[in-house]
Parts: structure tokens; sequence; C-alpha cells
């Protein structure tokens, strides 16, 4: 007989479906695959991860959830495909005491950052020289707006000065930095191989936030290789005409 107190602190059976990279095995280029692969490690659950090759979709994966590109997920065999569902599934399904909460604190955390992608997208896709600096000015400006909410105190630190979390809700990571980091990332690795641009050194509270980021195995182990981040966008990036 199974004991139902074993039974119940199993861990739900979950898979979760990423775009594979250019090998057909290694992870790709995609935030909203790294996204969901952030939450569930944070979550502390056990889960598979399972690469798909979009140039070769194997059949079986097809009938699991036809005409949907990953990310999606499996979750006691039920198939999630929209990835903001998804995420308000998991921290519904995975709650305390067993599973961290993830959801951040303060609402202005979960939009900090989120016209960033935007901007960097329209600043790599332009080729006309003449439109490049206002394209680059217009991107910092929304970096310039992240850097003032991270080196700004949070209701409940200490005001005095400065911010010194680690991350956008606090010293941990949560849904917020789940959906931006990804993002910021690519933007980083694509902006500096195309446009050879640098973040400006002078936000120091964004660089402290990729620099605490990297601490943690939850985003880099989950991260694309650079080079495939590159090879994503090699026909995005526009070349600047002469």
């Amino acid at each position: 007989m199974t004991d139902p107190a074993a039974e119940e602190d199993k861990d739900p059976d979950i898979e979760l479906f990423v775009k594979a990279g250019s090998d057909g095995e290694s992870i790709g280029n995609c935030p909203f695959s790294q996204r969901l692969f952030m939450i569930l490690w944070l979550k502390g659950v056990v889960f598979n991860v399972t690469t798909v090759d979009l140039k070769r979709k194997p059949a079986d994966l097809h009938n699991l959830a036809p005409g949907t590109h990953p990310p999606f997920l499996t979750f006691q065999g039920e198939v999630l495909t929209d990835v903001n569902k998804i995420e308000e599934f998991l921290e519904a399904m995975l709650v305390p005491p067993k599973y961290p909460k993830l959801a951040a604190k303060n609402r202005e955390s979960n939009i900090a950052g989120n016209d960033i992608f935007a901007r960097f997208s329209a600043y790599v896709k332009n080729t006309r020289p003449d439109k490049n600096r206002a394209l680059e000015a217009t991107l910092n400006k929304a970096l310039a707006k992240l850097d003032e909410y991270l080196i700004s105190p949070l209701p409940d630190e200490v005001d005095d000065g400065e911010s010194t979390r680690k991350y956008l809700d606090g010293d941990e990571l949560t849904l917020a930095d789940c959906n931006l980091l990804p993002k910021l990332h690519v933007m980083k690795v694509v902006a500096k191989k195309y446009r050879n641009y640098e973040i400006p050194s002078e936000f120091r509270g964004l660089y402290r936030y990729l620099h605490n980021a990297c601490q943690r195995d939850e985003f880099t182990n989950t991260c694309a290789a650079d080079v495939e981040i590159e090879l994503a966008y090699k026909d995005v990036a526009k070349r600047l005409g002469k």
C-alpha cells in the first residue's frame, strides 16, 4: 500500500519544453523559456527540461501541443502554453510551506524596465545611420529609468539615500526578475555584438543588479550561450547602412 502522506509529499510531475539551440540539443535563445526555467528552479520543485529543435519538431511533441512553439509545460499531464498563465498557475499551485512564494511585494517591481526590450529591438533593427543616435538615446533613457528604480529605496527599506538591495523587489529573486533578467541579458549580448554598445557606466544600480544576478545559478545556468543569442539575432540585427 502506498503511504498517503508520502504521496502528498511528492513533487508534481512537471516537464518544461524550451527552445533548443543551433545544435538541436542545448538551450536556445528564448527569454520566455528562461523565465519559466528560473521560476521552477526558484520554486525548488523537481522538474524535467526538454529542448525542442524547431527545425525537427518530433511528432509526439506535435501531438502534445499542436501548433505551439516552446516554451510550454506539462503539469501532471495537463498541457499549459501561455507564459503569463503558466507563471500564475505555478504561483497558485506551488505554495508555502513547501514551495516559496515568488510574487513581488511591490507592484512597481513588476513593471520596472518593461519598455527596455522594445527600445532595444528598435535600436538593433534600425538600418539608418542618421537614426542610430536617437534610438540609442531612447534605449539609454529606458535603462536610466530602471537604474533609478534600483537605487531608490523600497517602502520597507530604511531610506538613507540609496538602496543597496540585490534585486528588483529586495534581496531575493522574484517573478519580476524572472521576467526582466532574461530580456536584459539578451539586450546586453546583442547590442554589444551588433552595435558595439555597452550599458553606460553611470548606471550603478543596473550594474549592481546584473552582477548580483550573475552570482545565482538560477540565472546563469538557465541562460543560453552568448553565441546562441548572437546567432538568433544574426538576421534581425540589421547592419547600419553606409
